[in-house]
């Protein structure tokens, strides 16, 4: 695929992220927001709740540095040299997270609302900081990234028609149950996880752009 139609990718979706950006702030999501955090309120099981909080893992800040470690290290030592620079865009979206979450007033789920989430570093952090805003969804963000650019790795390196199949449909899968998760755990607004694949898809297709990058003859 041409890096021109991502590109462009980009700036659309960065338009739509500010868009959102401002809409939440008006708040207009909020009415929608509590809404669908209601219907997954009353869906909750308490049979299930063990088994979501696991899926919660998938998305967290421990899984996923680990897993872009281990992608960043293979790039390195498969001999593609400067693509495990790809690593950026992981720590980059984190920072706009991290940013947007002190800085955008735009409070989590109500502990009337919210079920116990799955252990992470992140828990303690946001309460040690008094970080009590949820968007965007870091979850949601780290499970695109992640699990994105290693099914596009997969893509590009994999002879096999059946693995790179595989790849890309397990990629979708973890990004679509995770954030159904973080809906259903009412840890985070609906619009929280929309912000989550917008952020999410702007990293990953700056991670794409970086790979597909034009090459000088020999490198």
């Amino acid at each position: 695929m041409p890096l021109a139609p991502r590109l462009i990718g980009i700036v659309v979706l960065g338009v739509v992220f500010i868009a959102l950006t401002i809409a939440i702030t008006a708040g207009a999501f909020q009415g929608l927001d509590l809404e669908v955090a209601r219907a997954m309120h009353d869906a909750w099981r308490p049979s299930l709740h063990g088994a979501f909080q696991a899926i919660a893992e998938l998305g967290g800040l421990e899984l996923t540095t680990v897993l872009m470690i281990g992608l960043t290290y293979y790039l390195w030592r498969s001999g593609f040299g400067s693509d495990a620079l790809v690593f950026v865009v992981f720590i980059a979206a984190q920072a706009f997270e991290l940013f947007y979450k002190l800085n955008l007033q735009h409070p989590q789920p109500p502990r009337s609302l919210a079920q116990n989430d799955g252990p992470s570093i992140t828990e303690s952090f946001t309460s040690t900081a008094g970080v009590g805003n949820s968007f965007p969804s870091g979850h949601v963000l780290r499970a695109v990234i992640v699990y994105g650019l290693t099914a596009f790795v997969i893509l590009r390196l994999s002879r096999s028609p059946r693995v790179r199949l595989a790849a890309l449909i397990g990629a979708i899968a973890v990004i679509v149950i995770v954030a159904f998760d973080r809906l259903y755990l009412d840890v985070h607004w609906e619009s929280d996880v929309v912000g989550g694949l917008i952020l999410g898809a702007i990293a990953l297709l700056a991670g794409t752009v970086w790979l597909d990058r034009p090459r000088r003859a020999g490198t």
